[in-house]
């Protein structure tokens, strides 16, 4: 099936939405998910007579009588497709006095956020289109602010994500060139929730997908962001001295190099390099697989826990091991990549280890003191003339990193 081209800005990806009747027969419309304009299929037979371009003149209610409007209305495209409706004359009827929007112009103005927000240069994976999806299909009319506060208000959100529900519907008013008042919300301060290693690694043991196994390590190992570990490129990855590099980071964090193991390397370069990306998915696809996975691994399992890790566990894992290893704050900021210090520290939360996972050391002399300290040990106290040192006994390249 050959791709139908929008008539409006040339682009061949298109949406079908519905079917239009006409005296031959039932037409397919689509919506074009660039920049939101609706159009159908052009019916060509021996009864068809050729279409010509017309123009409507009208005097919208409640304006000024001067106030002109024109609309193109009926074109013959060398594609064979004609303009039925534009989004934007769905929002002046709004501003005509309209107080009720239908589905379709719902879909026309989500399609229209979407091409709006590329071309503004936003965050891909920001979440304000995955935001504005879930008011409108919770009834939200996109064309009130008063009615999206109140939807906003009522969902059983924390005051985070209504903080970026507010922050998403804000660019959808700078769009459309509606004025609103956006509520404020104090966002909770809370520590993050730190599973056990084990039981990271189980997700990524019991993954189908090779895929998603080399995504979850990725992000154990570099303690990515989510959306910079999506936008890894093959060329990010260095297999001759086992690097990986975040050129892409996301708002706030800054570009880095971290060293990763050769696990890692080995199984990134048993993926298919179909794509420039080296996991050629979206934020969504890779979220619902996921979703599947602990829920199929709590249940056979019986580890109800494996069900509250999420794709930033792996981050807020990564980060306070390490502080709690190398007690180097300075470190865990550079390998998060933040910029700002007081986003690191609130992985400085205690983590109770046991006694076997610390290796332990004697000196009796200055010199063995000082040989203890060059490979990661920590003094501890001095009891009978003898110095008491230790290390965790996972330091390895985290001790290594600090000592750089």
């Amino acid at each position: 099936m050959s791709a139908v081209t929008c008539p409006s800005c040339g682009s061949e990806r298109s949406w079908r939405d519905g079917t239009r009747r006409t005296r031959n027969g039932d037409v397919q419309r689509y919506i074009c998910r660039e920049c939101g304009y609706r159009f159908s299929e052009t019916s060509w037979n021996s009864y068809d007579q050729p279409e010509r371009v017309q123009r409507l003149h009208r005097e919208p209610l409640n304006t000024h009588p001067r106030l002109l409007s024109n609309r193109q209305i009926c074109v013959t495209q060398p594609t064979g497709a004609k303009n039925l409706v534009e989004v934007e004359s769905r929002i002046e009827k709004r501003a005509a006095g309209a107080t009720k929007t239908d589905e379709e112009t719902i879909k026309g103005i989500i399609a229209q956020f979407a091409y709006w927000l590329e071309k503004e240069g936003y965050y891909e994976d920001s979440g304000y289109l995955r935001l504005i999806r879930t008011l409108a299909k919770r009834g939200a009319n996109l064309l009130d602010p008063e009615d999206v506060k109140s939807k906003i208000a009522k969902q059983p959100w924390r005051n985070g994500t209504k903080n970026l529900a507010v922050y998403a519907y804000d660019a959808v008013t700078k769009m459309l060139g509606i004025e609103w008042m956006p509520p404020r919300y104090v966002q909770e301060e809370t520590l993050p929730w730190i599973p056990e290693e084990k039981e990271l690694d189980i997700l990524i043991g019991v993954c189908r997908s090779r895929r998603m196994a080399a995504f979850l390590q990725t992000l154990k190992e570099t303690f990515a962001d989510p959306g910079e570990a999506l936008k890894l490129r093959w060329m990010d990855v260095n297999a001759s001295n086992n690097t990986i590099t975040i050129n892409h980071p996301v708002k706030g964090h800054s570009p880095r190099q971290l060293q990763v193991s050769s696990k890692l390397i080995a199984m990134l370069n048993a993926l298919p390099k179909t794509s420039e990306r080296v996991f050629p998915a979206t934020y969504r696809s890779m979220g619902i697989c996921f979703l599947n996975l602990k829920r199929r691994a709590a249940q056979n399992l019986q580890n109800p826990r494996l069900q509250s890790i999420t794709f930033t566990t792996f981050r807020h894992w990564g980060a306070t091991m390490t502080y709690h290893y190398t007690r180097n704050i300075l470190l865990v900021q550079k390998l998060l990549g933040h910029k700002n210090i007081k986003n690191t520290l609130k992985y400085t939360q205690l983590i109770q280890f046991k006694d076997d996972e610390f290796d332990v050391g004697t000196a009796t002399t200055v010199e063995e003191a000082k040989d203890l300290l060059k490979v990661g040990f920590n003094y501890i106290t001095e009891k009978n003339g003898v110095m008491l040192f230790r290390r965790p006994k996972r330091f390895g390249s985290l001790g290594a990193t600090a000592r750089d």
